[in-house]
């Protein structure tokens, strides 16, 4: 997300310090490759994904070994210019499969963007990793189906993992809360209009004007704290930073928890900027240490 947003939640006191955080140790599989399987060596696969009436873009990294392995299916954020490939790769190191797409309408995908979109492009990537031809082409377990997001894809993953019981669990990193700019709207319309100007690159077919009347439409269902009770019993780790959407993270964790949740969720605050420049390992090391405690099958 662009300064213009940072600015926004900054000016509307939104900003709130975090708990506290010690270095995660670093698997091996961070820092080293695996052993080659020469029968089975982990590739790359372009792939098109079906939804709305379009194919959307998308990569798979898939890991080395007879499988099936369990899947991570990665949401990028507003616009995505941080795709966190290297994290996916780390993933894939560790024994996954690993799917990131492009939504409708961004970064080359065919059609116009716009979020509600996003969640039913998570919704049909999933669908395409659990088609049992799919998941038998590209060694996937079916039952052992994680998803993660950045940012706003942190929000997608949200809003997915609350509503998809079958999935194994979620991950965000620095998530916002788009119900929450969409209530911010309502304040200063301008500001918001601004801000989403100010990330539509690589987006087709929408303004910052079109952008804010749909998050301002959605405000309420949309929000982090409306989602909250729905994901009491996931399993779900939420990281965060000390940048300009770290309340939204403290406040949905919160709110799980107050929900009656929180004996499956883990939050871990790292003391870096949005997009986890200087904390890249950091970051594989607490996803994959978090994904080795899932168990087995569901």
């Amino acid at each position: 997300m662009s300064q213009r947003i940072v600015s926004l939640i900054l000016s509307l006191g939104l900003l709130a310090a975090g708990a506290a955080w010690a270095a995660t140790p670093v698997p091996r599989e961070i820092i080293s490759d695996p052993k080659l399987d020469a029968k089975h060596p982990p590739r790359m696969e372009v792939v098109h994904i079906p939804t709305g009436g379009v194919q959307v873009n998308g990569v798979l990294y898939v890991a080395g070994g007879p499988g099936p392995h369990p899947t991570l299916v990665f949401f990028h954020g507003l616009p995505g210019n941080e795709k966190n490939l290297d994290l996916a790769q780390a993933v894939r190191r560790a024994g996954w499969n690993v799917l990131t797409l492009n939504y409708r309408g961004s970064w080359g995908s065919p059609g116009t963007y716009s979020f509600a979109q996003n969640l039913e492009d998570a919704r049909a990537a999933l669908a395409f990793v659990r088609e049992p031809a799919n998941a038998a082409r590209y060694g996937i377990d079916p039952a052992r189906l994680v998803i993660g997001g950045h940012s706003m894809g942190g929000w997608v993953t949200s809003l997915t993992l609350a509503e998809d019981k079958a999935l194994l669990g979620g991950f965000i990193i620095s998530a916002g809360d788009m119900g929450k700019i969409g209530a911010l709207a309502r304040q200063n319309r301008a500001a918001v209009v601004a801000a989403m100007n100010d990330n539509r690159e690589a987006l087709a077919g929408v303004s910052g004007e079109s952008m804010t009347e749909e998050l301002s439409a959605h405000a309420a269902e949309w929000s982090f704290d409306s989602v909250a009770p729905k994901l009491t019993a996931a399993r779900f780790l939420i990281l965060y930073s000390a940048d300009f959407v770290e309340q939204d993270s403290v406040q949905l964790a919160a709110a799980i928890r107050r929900a009656g949740g929180g004996a499956q969720l883990a939050v871990t605050r790292v003391p870096t900027d949005h997009s986890w420049s200087d904390r890249r390992i950091e970051l594989a090391a607490l996803v994959v240490h978090w994904l080795r405690k899932l168990p087995a099958r569901p």
